[in-house]
């Protein structure tokens, strides 16, 4: 089985189609999206259509449960917490009713999907260091984790010692256990403004991490005429 998983789309459509693209011409058998299909973004309701259309696998990030008011959206800064409250405002009943019905956690029988974290996944907190990890690790009862949340893309092993690593290609060892951070579709934060994504081969064990140029002065325009702040249009030119 071929999975295309994505994460963090945060209402960017051009870097949503961009990725897409990408996948069909993969030919991949199953979609994931691990959550923030909204936020920052100034097309939050073209990008939930986009991703009902495909019928993926789609688990909540803190950005679609703020956007229904199913968490506190007290801890976000100014930027996010704009967005949230305008986006609040764009979405239709059936777009909060499909944000709505996504859950925190996803169980497949090789792998197992959360945005932030599996230790209280409504928290919202995130997987930064190897100690983080390894709290993850022992909650984790498949050899592979697939997150987002961070919008950088690092691969944690669980090892003597836990270590972490970025490649763009790794196969997963028997044995052994993984948390795989996919990166963002919509606002890379690692220097890279083109959208991270990633393909994942169940038979071979391959996962690779890919990245795809998309218009971002489309994307940077789109926000400026919805009258939401400069500084996110931006990050997305900067990758930060």
């Amino acid at each position: 089985m071929r999975y295309g998983l994505f994460s963090d789309v945060h209402g960017n459509l051009e870097a949503l189609q961009a990725v897409l693209g990408v996948l069909k011409r993969e030919d991949v058998d199953n979609y994931i999206c691990l959550g923030d299909i909204i936020g920052y973004g100034a097309s939050p309701r073209e990008c939930i259509k986009l991703i009902k259309d495909l019928n993926p696998i789609v688990i909540a990030g803190n950005h679609d449960y703020a956007a229904v008011h199913l968490t506190d959206i007290s801890y976000f800064n100014t930027y996010a917490k704009e967005v949230i409250l305008w986006t609040q405002n764009q979405l239709q009943d059936e777009d909060r009713e499909y944000l709505t019905g996504l859950k925190l956690v996803h169980n497949l029988p090789d792998f197992t999907l959360v945005h932030a974290t599996l230790r209280r996944p409504e928290k919202w907190n995130y997987i930064f260091s190897t100690y983080d990890a390894q709290q993850n690790f022992q909650m984790l009862t498949t050899s592979l984790l697939f997150i987002g949340h961070s919008h950088v893309p690092i691969i944690f092993e669980e090892n003597t010692p836990c270590r972490y690593y970025f490649k763009e290609t790794v196969k997963f060892e028997e044995g052994r256990k993984y948390i795989i951070n996919i990166g963002s579709v919509g606002q890379p934060r690692d220097g890279d403004p083109r959208a991270s994504f990633a393909l994942y081969d169940t038979e071979s064990r391959i996962i690779q991490i890919k990245r795809v140029e998309y218009d971002v002065t489309g994307a940077m325009r789109k926000i400026a005429e919805a009258g939401l702040s400069k500084v996110l249009a931006w990050r997305l030119s900067r990758g930060e």
